[in-house]
């Protein structure tokens, strides 16, 4: 049954994708998007995820499905090919991490914008945040500065780590750290660029089990429906993550051979020494690094409980000055942080952002606790 929630979003991405290659054949049958409560089957997608499990993965990548995709790129005109998804190797990166008040943060390293959090973290601690309250408006202030500093640098420096002009740990690095949280000014917004580290349509789900292991697991095909294109009897619709790219010259993202776009798509995880503590995440595009910082503060350093911290309102660093908030920031807070400079943008006035969706599961002595919000599918499950 397609919920109303994604029966809008269906909608949407419909009225755009609809004569993309395969899609109408897809994802309207009878020529529109299914309404809510309607059932939406998907035959080609069920007999593809067979033929996956029974071949360990090797059909997508050497076998039918592979031949199916490349021949499906070759009649519309693109470049993958057959060799491209041969020569498909998947890695295993580790994380990059944070310490923060006991507690270590870990994100998924470049080319994933995980990174952008830690940095937020670090910045707001050397700010000064643990002396205030979690919705006086400087708290928010010094979130929202730390959150430009690091999304500075993540937008000039993250890519491939191939591509990248210097190793990702030294943004991470705590003299450099030091020197960008100087420029956080407590009395006024500001609009900074990236610094200089060395001298020269996403679905979550976290888990957690009786023996205290903790899942916390992303994927995304990009923009909703990904690229829209289907490849032709498989319901295997590819993603258009290349989008991430950048056509600048001399950029290390810049769009190229084998190499990986910055992504946005990172699942988070808290460690307590050697001990699991908490799995979490936040949907949506560009508010993931700003929603892991919201949810880590809220959590760790306030020590809300995780439905709390999931339904305490949110804002978005959007560019320069531009910040959006939620419906329910109180008019209050809103009208303090335009004080301070702040250009603010209520939700609802502007198509361009979104808030997430987070979802997350704390450990705590004799079991679990989880927390969820309704701002985008997701699922947190404890057993």
């Amino acid at each position: 049954p397609v919920s109303p929630a994604i029966a809008a979003l269906w909608a949407k991405g419909g009225a755009v994708l609809r004569d993309q290659p395969g899609f109408a054949d897809c994802f309207l049958p009878g020529g529109r998007a299914p309404r809510a409560g309607e059932i939406f089957r998907n035959p080609d997608l069920a007999r593809s995820l067979e033929l996956i499990a029974e071949t360990e993965g090797e059909a997508f990548y050497r076998g039918p499905l592979a031949e199916a995709i490349a021949a499906a790129a070759a009649d519309n005109g693109a470049v993958l090919t057959a060799e491209d998804l041969g020569n498909h190797a998947p890695d295993w990166c580790g994380t990059v991490k944070m310490g923060f008040r006991g507690r270590t943060l870990h994100e998924i390293p470049p080319n994933g914008q995980g990174i952008a959090a830690l940095i937020a973290l670090a910045l707001v601690d050397r700010a000064g945040i643990g002396a205030r309250a979690p919705d006086d408006p400087l708290s928010l202030h010094l979130q929202i500065e730390a959150t430009k500093l690091a999304l500075a640098d993540a937008e000039a420096y993250v890519a491939d780590p191939s591509a990248m002009p210097f190793d990702p740990q030294a943004l991470l690095d705590p003299a450099y750290l030091d020197q960008r949280a100087a420029l956080i000014r407590a009395d006024a917004a500001s609009d900074p660029g990236a610094g200089a580290p060395t001298a020269g349509g996403t679905v979550y789900l976290t888990a957690a089990d009786a023996s205290g292991r903790m899942v916390s697991w992303i994927q995304s095909n990009y923009m909703g429906f990904g690229s829209g294109v289907v490849v032709p009897g498989t319901g295997i619709h590819l993603q258009n993550r290349g989008a991430g790219f950048t056509t600048a010259p001399g950029h290390a993202n810049r769009v190229g051979p084998r190499k990986r776009p910055f992504h946005t798509i990172i699942p988070g995880f808290v460690m307590q020494g050697d001990r699991p503590e908490m799995s979490f995440g936040v949907m949506g595009g560009p508010m993931q690094a700003q929603g892991h910082l919201q949810m880590m503060l809220r959590t760790m350093l306030w020590e809300q409980d995780p439905q709390a911290a999931s339904d305490a309102p949110r804002w978005q660093v959007l560019s320069g000055r531009r910040v959006a908030v939620e419906a329910a920031m109180p008019e209050a807070t809103v009208r303090a942080l335009e004080q301070l400079g702040h250009q603010v943008e209520r939700e609802g006035r502007n198509a361009e952002f979104g808030f997430g969706g987070a979802q997350l599961i704390r450990r705590i002595d004799g079991g679990y606790i989880a927390g969820s919000d309704h701002r985008k599918d997701g699922c947190a499950v404890g057993f």
